[in-house]
């Protein structure tokens, strides 16, 4: 899987040299400041991508003494990265969008232009629809993130075409640089909103609810035959679910029943959630203490 996930991160890497050389003759071609901040944002496109690859080549390590749980947590460092690089990017276009604003310049050769930036936003929506698959089937956060960085430029991309044609259509130079600004308002949201997902995952946020009624529908089908169970927890650790549960089984059981009950539970989870690792926790049904330390600091 990490093989998988790491050989997507050279896609986006490929494909941000490529546009970042689009964008920028685009640039040079025309003198448009939206352009310019079109180019900028694949510049942090590359670096985004470069962090990601390497995030995912350190998350894909095997446990050791010091990191018996893996290393998969790192994903949250890559896309925590790509939301800091996003806010930069972002007050740079700023910077360059105000001097222009307050002394408009006419754009050249807006046919040229538009022709290679739109070749680049196509290019973009493909690699961030690629991207974007394969975090969904690899549950990487990483490659999530990176393909939600290039949709934004690729809605940014399309927001620029828009301000060149209306400055052509009206004559008015001053949109090209307020359309600079939109932009740059675009990506610091869309910057934070990176941002938020990677600390829910840094603080072990609970796996999505949808997979969370998987393990419960799991868990119904026992209760069905008098098994119960409590204290269910599970957190996501990058492309990693971590769940752990009592269960509470009765009080005539040998320990091996009730070991090989646990271990047909575990499999069944892991096979309904690849990657997962669970934790059961064996309990007496008839014992009152079993009720008592249901709580994380029982």
């Amino acid at each position: 899987m990490a093989n998988s996930a790491r050989s997507y991160a050279v896609l986006s890497i490929v494909a941000a040299l490529c546009t970042i050389a689009l964008k920028g003759f685009a640039y040079w071609f025309t003198g448009s400041v939206g352009l310019l901040s079109d180019a900028m944002e694949s510049c942090v496109n590359l670096l985004a991508a470069l962090v990601a690859f390497w995030m995912l080549s350190l998350a894909a390590k095997p446990p050791d003494d010091d990191h018996p749980y893996g290393h998969s947590k790192a994903e949250y460092f890559s896309s925590g990265t790509e939301s800091v690089l996003i806010v930069l990017a972002a007050i740079s276009i700023a910077v360059a969008a105000v001097p222009r604003l307050l002394h408009p310049e006419p754009i050249q050769q807006v046919g040229l232009g538009l022709g290679l930036t739109l070749a680049a936003t196509a290019m973009n929506a493909i690699v961030a629809w690629t991207l974007l698959k394969a975090g969904h089937q690899l549950n990487s956060i990483t490659l999530r993130a990176d393909a939600h960085h290039l949709l934004t430029d690729v809605w940014t991309s399309v927001g620029v075409l828009l301000g060149i044609l209306l400055v052509k259509a009206t004559g008015w130079l001053f949109l090209d640089p307020l359309i600079a600004l939109a932009v740059a308002a675009n990506i610091i949201w869309a910057g934070f909103r990176l941002l938020r997902e990677s600390c829910s995952g840094l603080l072990d946020q609970a796996i999505p609810e949808p997979e969370q009624r998987q393990v419960k529908a799991i868990l119904e089908r026992y209760e069905a035959s008098g098994i119960r169970f409590h204290a269910l927890r599970t957190r996501m650790a990058g492309a990693r679910r971590f769940i752990s549960l009592h269960v509470l089984v009765p009080d005539t059981w040998t320990v091996s029943k009730g070991h090989n009950l646990c271990d047909q539970l575990e499999v069944e989870i892991v096979r309904s959630l690849p990657h997962t690792s669970v934790i059961t926790h064996l309990e007496p049904l008839d014992d009152p203490l079993s009720e008592l330390d249901t709580t994380l600091d029982r």
